[in-house]
């Protein structure tokens, strides 16, 4: 049973006494989420009481929602649709416990990803279950008997006031800013399924990055700067390469198409794009990209399992980066679009989680 899930060693073993109470699991559902659909709530409904089953349809939703997880003291959340509504609940969560909010000092509850967003990063991450079949039923059912070896402490990104597993800016950014105007402007009536999910994305570069990129380079001059504290240079074993770099130091400058950091290795669809995040406790793996687009199309199955490191990519350890380029880039906060910046700053935030991984049972 997980009672005190703040100590890992509590998902293994719980001493059974009658004055042990029963375990609490609140489930947080976007209900905007193109996968949450009735049928998933009325499956959810057979194995979470409804008092612990919940639905968020706007950010004010979200706030209640938290304040109720904290109020009751759930030792385990779990989140279902996508990596954007772990992040708005995260954010929520940590707002409420700060300093000065209302649960000052409270700590964070443990969190389990339910594998019902678009891209589903964070739960490739955790290895959660696929929506067919019980998969996610699955999921909850084991985590409420204790059956969940593995624990995952994952630090997070701040940007722009927002703790994130990963953000960027480039050809990453473009992408999903032109996905949300294919799903805002032609993802209406008959089109709607058609341009959400994987058919957004695909008519996204066919419909509008690809076309942009014939007649705009994909190539800007960018520096990035190191923060505070010392950064490596990385190999292609993940290990550090040469001297550390200095705070202040310059990690690049020259024309980039991408800048990016993350704690987690995945973007969405199983796309291990940060093959070195959360290997280094504290720190972020920083990715500079200048690739050629026809390089990277040849050798796409190799970038997209983590196995492609050509001169033209840049990896790196660091706790704290700035990004400056010459004009405004598309930027990306969690796998959402969040409009054009010409200068971020990337930086480990101060709280880490604690994730369910669901790779392997208790024995």
């Amino acid at each position: 049973m997980l009672v005190q899930p703040l100590r890992p060693s509590n998902l293994h073993q719980v001493p059974a006494t009658s004055a042990t109470p029963e375990p609490k699991v609140a489930v947080l559902l976007n209900a905007n989420a193109r996968k949450v659909d009735a049928r998933v709530v009325k499956s959810l409904s057979h194995i979470v009481p409804e008092e612990d089953l919940f639905l968020s349809r706007s950010p004010l939703d979200a706030r209640r929602i938290s304040q109720t997880v904290l109020e009751r003291g759930y030792p385990l959340v779990f989140t279902g649709g996508g990596d954007g509504t772990f992040m708005g609940f995260v954010n929520e969560f940590l707002r409420q416990i700060e300093p000065r909010g209302r649960f000052a000092g409270q700590p964070l509850p443990r969190f389990g990803v339910l594998k019902l967003g678009t891209g589903n990063g964070l739960a490739n991450f955790i290895n959660a279950s696929n929506p067919s079949g019980d998969g996610i039923l699955h999921d909850v059912v084991r985590a409420l008997a204790g059956d969940v070896a593995g624990v995952r402490r994952m630090d997070m990104v701040m940007v722009d006031g927002q703790r994130t597993p990963f953000a960027g800016m480039g050809v990453d950014g473009k992408l999903l800013n032109d996905y949300i105007w294919v799903k805002e402007n032609l993802g209406k009536g008959l089109f709607k399924k058609m341009m959400t999910g994987s058919g957004g994305y695909f008519s996204a570069v066919a419909f509008k990055t690809v076309p942009h990129y014939l007649t705009h380079s994909t190539w800007v001059e960018c520096e990035v700067i190191n923060g505070a504290s010392e950064a490596y240079r990385l190999g292609s074993d993940g290990r550090p390469v040469g001297e550390p770099l200095a705070p202040g130091e310059a990690l690049f400058r020259g024309k980039l198409m991408l800048a990016g950091a993350a704690t987690m290795p995945f973007y969405g669809y199983g796309f291990r794009m940060f093959p070195f995040a959360n290997q280094r406790r504290g720190m972020m793996h920083v990715r500079l990209g200048q690739v050629p687009t026809t390089q990277v199309l040849a050798n796409l199955p190799k970038l997209w399992a983590g196995r492609w490191f050509p001169e033209g990519i840049h990896d790196f350890h660091a706790k704290d980066v700035t990004i400056r380029f010459a004009r405004p880039m598309p930027l990306q906060i969690g796998g959402d679009a969040a409009g054009y910046r010409d200068e971020v700053k990337l930086s480990i935030a101060p709280e880490s989680v604690e994730l369910l991984d669901f790779h392997a049972s208790v024995n």
